[in-house]
């Protein structure tokens, strides 16, 4: 490959470092260099259910998940664990022996027409490991040494444009934690592992009254509410949560009733470098006013259009007067609606309402989740 080529390739990962969703154009650019079918980028605490892919790997990497047999992928926890400054191989990884029979090989990557690799594990700070698989057809026979010597080149450059997207994601997530607290709510964005990521004053004043950062991670102290979160927790690290989780917290002595609000957090390429699960938020058992449109474009992915649908909604209007205000039809706004309801987990207009304002009815149905 040429060095104009090879500049071409860096490039790519440094404007992927400052823009994350261009991680997957980096990704076809790195897998030209080894005549390869696709690649990845993985967040390793994550149990691989999380990536950055290009088009082709996006599709292997839904029908590995559609198994519902993460353990058969032995190769990458043995790669990290040799924690090799440089690429690996499939044979720096598995005998010949293991790869002719190992389950990851045989039922998952050579009915796809794969069956050879290189990949790198590297280490970002926070904790996290982040993993590159470049993916090779099997009839093209294992990666080079060539090849290899190639992409140990790159390496640098990977692991510099990673790290700068790691640091990137980490601002973002202090942000939007600390934009909560200026509208008076508490809130913390919580790891893949559970962690606190980030968390702003309102929301570390009520540690441990209400949340426990504990070795395990975040919990509620209330024990039948953290069966709730525990539960919310758990489908959320599977994508089987569904939309927002809200749990209710009875009132004490100190302080007024609650909702805890469990926002997942999906999709975005640069949610992979903060490990990012999810937005835990609190908001008091009263009635108010819906966020501000700017806050939820950015609390809920809503575009414009839709956040001004979901604050009117919240303040008590109906479709029709939205509609007739904005001089849209109605269908056009139901439209817009049906969005909010997706992208926010509500499936009501009540339930809407009151996950935006707060106003929570305690009651049998509000405990279940």
């Amino acid at each position: 490959m040429t060095e104009y080529a090879v500049s071409k390739i860096v490039d790519d990962l440094y404007e992927a470092a400052a823009v994350a969703d261009l991680w997957p154009r980096a990704l076809e650019s790195i897998t030209s260099l080894i005549n390869g079918a696709g690649a990845s980028l993985f967040a390793a605490s994550t149990t691989f259910q999380s990536s950055i892919s290009t088009p082709f790997m996006s599709q292997v990497i839904e029908d590995f998940a559609a198994m519902g047999r993460p353990e058969l992928n032995r190769r990458s926890p043995r790669a990290i664990a040799l924690r090799h400054p440089g690429f690996l191989t499939d044979l720096d990884v598995f005998t010949e022996e293991e790869i002719r029979t190992d389950p990851f090989y045989v039922q998952v990557l050579r009915p796809r027409g794969l069956g050879w690799c290189a990949g790198t594990a590297i280490f970002v700070p926070g904790g996290d490991t982040l993993i590159v698989s470049i993916e090779r057809r099997f009839e093209l026979g294992p990666v080079s040494r060539e090849c290899v010597a190639a992409l140990d080149r790159l390496r640098p450059h990977i692991a510099r444009a990673a790290a700068f997207s790691a640091r990137l994601a980490l601002e973002r997530v202090r942000a939007a934690t600390e934009a909560l607290g200026l509208v008076g709510l508490p809130a913390a964005v919580i790891g893949l592992n559970r962690r606190v990521l980030a968390a702003n004053s309102l929301f570390e004043a009520l540690v441990p009254s209400v949340f426990c950062d504990r070795r395990r991670g975040i919990s509620l102290a209330n024990s039948a509410a953290d069966a709730l979160l525990s539960d919310a927790l758990a489908r959320n690290s599977v994508g089987s949560g569904g939309g927002v989780q809200s749990i209710p917290i009875s009132a004490s002595e100190e302080r007024e009733a609650m909702v805890v609000h469990l926002l997942p957090i999906r999709g975005a390429a640069h949610d992979i470098f903060a490990s990012a699960s999810a937005i835990i938020l609190a908001t008091p058992v009263t009635a108010g006013q819906a966020p501000s449109q700017q806050l939820l474009e950015g609390l809920f992915d809503l575009s414009p259009a839709e956040a001004r649908v979901a604050r009117a909604i919240a303040n008590g209007e109906t479709v029709e007067a939205i509609a007739a205000a904005h001089r849209m039809s109605a269908q056009t706004i139901r439209t817009q609606l049906k969005s909010v309801f997706a992208k926010t987990g509500a499936h009501r207009q009540a339930e809407l309402v009151r996950l935006l304002t707060g106003s929570w009815q305690f009651s049998d149905e509000s405990s279940k989740t």
